[in-house]
């Protein structure tokens, strides 16, 4: 299972059995890391990694937890 978490005011923090791809669908290459931080706020140099980059702009967002509406019925 793969838990994320928003973190206000930084990044999407994946914890667990994670496969990242990108658009194409390869896959990045995390070394067996079972922990990675993904950028919010499209600052990183790293991305899709934060670098820590929100902290040093001020950039600043709240997500709190919410339900969904259930999803519109497919025509």
């Amino acid at each position: 299972m793969t838990k994320i978490t928003v973190n206000d005011n930084g990044p999407l923090r994946l914890e667990g059995d994670i496969t990242l791809c990108d658009a194409t669908g390869k896959e990045f290459g995390l070394a067996g890391r079972t922990v990675v931080s993904l950028c919010r706020c499209g600052h990183s140099a790293n991305k899709p990694f934060c670098d820590g980059m929100h902290a040093r702009q001020g950039w600043q967002s709240q997500c709190p937890a919410r339900d969904l509406p259930p999803p519109k019925p497919k025509a």
